[in-house]
């Protein structure tokens, strides 16, 4: 008898606990007639701390929208986001979809070439920025790229760089030329009744477009990744489930809204069970511990390079964490004395082409019932495990690539047909590794071409890396196979220490040796700096440029 066929349904959609609204301001407005007075948001510390009900996000958020709708920004009219997590990003995106346009958030890392190539490709007919960020004067770089922003009138740019873009309303500073602030624009407004805005609102279907993201290429331009309303909410919603949440969540992240794990995971941990999200406009170690302890923030969301930097800052050890419960990935923040919990949450898989999570299990799942696995296709999804070169069905437990398909699924990349998005049967082509076990559990081998082939065995990186940062003083690591003669790759770990932190190879190894099987274990490992480790300007580590430098010192060594 043949194996059966790697091909996976989760449980159909209208299974999902929990589930409400499936519009982007559908949710807002169910929010707020749920939990009207309750907090929603808040920014600062101390007497700098502005706190947001619910009844304040609607609105703001309305009054954007009614902004935008006397601006003549229409259906489908693209509204660029360049800011940090602050209030006025909430008000926006809320704001965009309310009117029935699309918020599109931008990178604050970007660099004056990416941002133009960012507004171009959004096509943003209205851009909403910072006009500083950190070292960043955002209004400085944009009337270098167009000369026309410094003289022309606010509302009326008329671009042939830009062609799309015609207004520029900065949140900080004075109106300069086509930039003008927020308070005037918000004036626009005044004459926009509600129920003009609430008409435009009931008029957005599930399936129109809700946002647009940009990936974080390491090789190439970012893509812009179009999603729907639902795909938004669903996962707004979901999230309560997923993480197991019976409580009001106030919920924390240091990294941007611009990526869609961020504004999915962090917003609606927080919003759909009632709680509030905790702002940070970026990554600050000691002001993030001031938040946690003030706030009783209870999650947090982050990575663990970031880990390492709070437990370096001044203020760790004298911090009051008791308030944290639900940390992804959080073994660093576990180790501090303040902290105690018993929550852990499965591995699930996702994609920024997926509004990230597609597989998975509620963080209550007993660990003998996922294994190790990346859990199940979620409600709605159906996976498949194919032969990459030619597209056919493998049997359960043989290794392929993975492709997806559901109601959280981009509905396309800007630019590109359908055809070049999907398969024949609507399905998503992740390029990552894995295999299906009887059980219809997911169990991922990482991005096929990242996979290094070492002595005939296949090494997923990731797997090496999420050993490796849990030894203390470990900041960055990336593992790449550079090229040998007798085992065709060699597995080499290239780590960037805590500032300060002396590492030990050899005490790496031996600790290795405790988590992970023998041939997964790097032959060499390989010490750099932030200033020499290849990052591009969001911290998204280069693996090809890395395996490069990786290879050059080996050959400098001999």
């Amino acid at each position: 008898m043949s194996a059966a066929p790697s091909l996976v349904h989760g449980l159909p959609l209208d299974e999902q606990p929990g589930i409400g609204a499936l519009t982007i301001g559908g949710y807002l407005r169910e929010l707020a007639e749920r939990h009207g007075p309750r907090e929603a948001l808040v920014m600062g510390l101390g007497a700098e701390r502005i706190a947001w009900t619910y009844d304040d996000l609607l609105a703001r958020a309305m009054d954007v929208a009614r902004s935008l709708i006397s601006c003549g920004v229409g259906r489908d009219g693209r509204v660029g986001l360049l800011m940090t997590n602050r209030l006025e990003f909430m008000a926006g995106l809320f704001g965009a979809a309310l009117a029935g346009a699309v918020p599109v958030p931008l990178s604050t890392f970007s660099t004056p070439a990416e941002l133009d190539y960012l507004v171009k490709a959004s096509q943003a007919s209205v851009l909403l920025f910072e006009r500083q960020v950190l070292k960043k004067d955002f209004a400085a770089m944009l009337a270098e790229l167009e000369p026309e922003i410094a003289t022309a009138r606010p509302g009326a740019l008329t671009s042939a760089r830009f062609p799309y873009l015609q207004r520029l309303v900065a949140l900080d500073g004075a109106a300069d030329g086509a930039i003008e602030s927020w308070e005037s624009f918000l004036v626009h407004g005044a004459g926009v009744p509600d129920a003009v805005v609430f008409a435009r609102a009931d008029s957005v279907h599930p399936s129109d477009i809700g946002g647009i993201f940009f990936s974080s290429g390491t090789t190439s331009l970012p893509k812009g990744i179009v999603h729907s309303h639902r795909a938004f909410a669903i996962q707004w919603w979901r999230w309560p489930w997923l993480f197991a949440m019976k409580e009001p969540v106030r919920s924390w992240t240091g990294n941007g809204f611009f990526w869609s794990g961020n504004v999915s995971m962090v917003v609606g941990s927080a919003l759909s069970t009632g709680g509030a999200v905790i702002l940070q406009r970026y990554f600050a170690e000691e002001e993030a511990l001031r938040l946690i302890e003030a706030e009783q923030i209870s999650f947090i969301n982050g990575r663990p390079h970031q880990w390492v930097r709070l437990q370096q800052a001044p203020n760790w050890a004298s911090s009051d964490l008791s308030s944290l419960k639900y940390i992804p990935r959080g073994e660093l923040i576990w180790e501090h004395p303040t902290v105690a919990t018993d929550w852990r949450v499965p591995m699930s898989f996702g994609t920024t082409e997926t509004m990230t999570i597609c597989t998975g299990l509620p963080a209550d799942t007993p660990p003998e019932d996922y294994l190790g696995s990346m859990g199940r296709p979620l409600p709605g999804n159906t996976l498949k495990i194919v032969e990459p070169f030619t597209g056919a069905v493998l049997p359960v437990g043989e290794i392929g690539e993975m492709c997806i398909k559901g109601p959280t699924l981009m509905s396309g990349y800007l630019g590109k047909a359908p055809e070049e998005c999907f398969d024949a049967e609507g399905f998503y082509h992740s390029g990552d590794g894995g295999h299906v076990d009887a059980a219809g559990r997911f169990f991922w081998e990482g991005r096929l071409t990242d996979m290094i082939k070492t002595g005939g065995a296949n090494v997923a990186p990731l797997e090496v890396d999420e050993a490796i940062i849990k030894v203390p003083g470990v900041k960055r690591s990336q593992t790449v196979g550079v090229p040998d003669d007798l085992l065709g790759e060699m597995v080499v770990s290239c780590i960037v220490p805590a500032d300060g932190v002396t590492l030990d190879d050899a005490a790496i190894v031996a600790f290795l040796k405790t988590e992970i099987a023998s041939f997964k274990i790097p032959r060499r490992i390989l010490f750099f700096t932030d200033e020499d480790y290849a990052l591009t300007g969001n911290e998204k580590i280069q693996a090809g440029k890395l395996r490069e430098l990786a290879a050059a010192r080996l050959a400098g060594e001999g």
